[in-house]
């Protein structure tokens, strides 16, 4: 047996059925020498060792990340059709099944005529989305012989002592801004859609002046997006579920927020903001205000709220077991969306022999969840969507 890591309560949350791992791809005009390639990878897992681990059964309430060979699958394929000539982006990526005994890793280089398509899919119980581009921005840094900033792997920083009270589906929202429903169910590839919102530098400026002197807060261009999205889509998905309430969940960070917490730290280190309004209010409230609402929510995700949603998560772990998790959702099931801010991602970082990706996609496979990008000359929202 390999040495065994901890999962935090946090990390709990994405095991077993209907659990997501992170994927992006990413395109290059030139091909990467897959030794190389594969050689710097094998250097990079020595600094995070968690990347080759394979999920693991400790007892009833806690899953382990063990140290294994096989916990790290990489492949090389090659392909007749360029990248823009293939509409199935799916076959670039070799996805992660957050199961016992299954890799928490697979990496897939693809050879295209002209170049190569780099996809990595992790578990999310590995890694958030600071830690997923942590590694692929420390492996492209190993490629090329060069230092990176180490990561502090120490998961018991986020492992509460503390017993709560019975975590009940009322207290879960109100405790950690998740929701305790029906058991998750995954969801083929067929039945979503991918669509994507544009918005440039101009009209978020725009945007951005006129509503602020609506608000009494300080609002950002995130805010501003999530609250389009909000009136775009969810909206026409309660209608769908005949659902009166309409919930809008936003990831934080809180590396930057918990006080002593180290910013480089590799893991989930993330809280949920979440509000709740009925659908009259969703489609009757103006932006501003609606953006507002946004705000505030995310404001109150501090360390005692933190703290707070640990302990409750742990409370739950420990009430119900680990298999509790797959009934736990990160949006509302049926009145929901999930808007994660991905804005500042260094994707020109990942950049092996070919130089800086010329295309990225994620491919994360949200079902009402929204994920903001950097884009050319803006924000880029992409929506994952059920097949209406």
């Amino acid at each position: 047996m390999g040495k065994i890591f901890p999962l935090s309560s946090i990390d709990h949350i994405f095991t077993g059925v209907g659990s997501y791992p992170i994927e992006f791809i990413f395109v290059y005009e030139k091909r990467i020498d897959e030794k190389r390639l594969k050689e710097s990878l094998l250097k990079t897992v020595e600094f995070f060792p968690m990347i080759s681990t394979m999920l693991v059964s400790l007892d009833e309430n806690s899953y382990g990340f063990e140290l294994s060979p096989d916990g790290l699958l990489f492949n090389l394929v090659d392909s007749p059709l360029n990248f823009e000539e293939n509409d199935k982006k799916y076959e670039y990526i070799d996805p992660v099944d957050t199961q016992e005994g299954n890799p928490l890793s697979r990496i897939r280089l693809t050879h295209t005529p002209d170049g190569s398509v780099l996809g990595v899919s992790l578990s999310h119980s590995l890694a958030d989305g600071f830690s997923y581009f942590h590694f692929l921005s420390s492996w492209a840094r190993i490629f090329h012989q060069k230092q990176i900033t180490p990561a502090v792997h120490q998961r018991e920083l986020l492992i509460s002592q503390d017993s709560g009270p019975l975590i009940t589906r009322e207290t879960c929202r109100e405790l950690t801004g998740l929701f305790l429903e029906d058991k998750r169910m995954p969801i083929p590839k067929k039945e979503l859609v991918w669509e994507t919102r544009i918005f440039t530098d101009p009209s978020l400026k725009v945007l951005l002046s006129g509503m602020q002197q609506d608000s009494e807060l300080r609002l950002s261009h995130n805010d501003i997006v999530t609250a389009m999205l909000a009136k775009e889509y969810l909206v026409d998905w309660s209608l769908t579920f005949r659902e009166d309430k309409c919930f809008i969940n936003c990831p934080v960070d809180f590396r930057r927020l918990l006080e002593g917490f180290p910013r480089t730290y590799f893991g989930n280190a993330v809280a949920m903001a979440s509000f709740e309004l009925s659908l009259k209010e969703l489609k009757e409230i103006n932006l501003a205000d609606l953006a507002g609402k946004i705000r505030k929510s995310i404001g109150k995700v501090n360390g005692s709220y933190i703290r707070q949603s640990i302990s409750a998560l742990t409370s739950l772990r420990e009430q119900q077991g680990r298999k509790i998790f797959e009934q736990v959702h990160v949006m509302h099931p049926r009145g929901g969306l999930l808007v994660t801010n991905l804005s500042r991602l260094p994707v020109q970082e990942i950049e092996f022999d070919a130089g800086p990706p010329v295309q990225y996609d994620i491919l994360t496979q949200t079902v009402r969840g929204a994920v903001v990008l950097p884009g050319r000359g803006g924000l880029e929202a992409r929506i994952c969507c059920p097949v209406k």
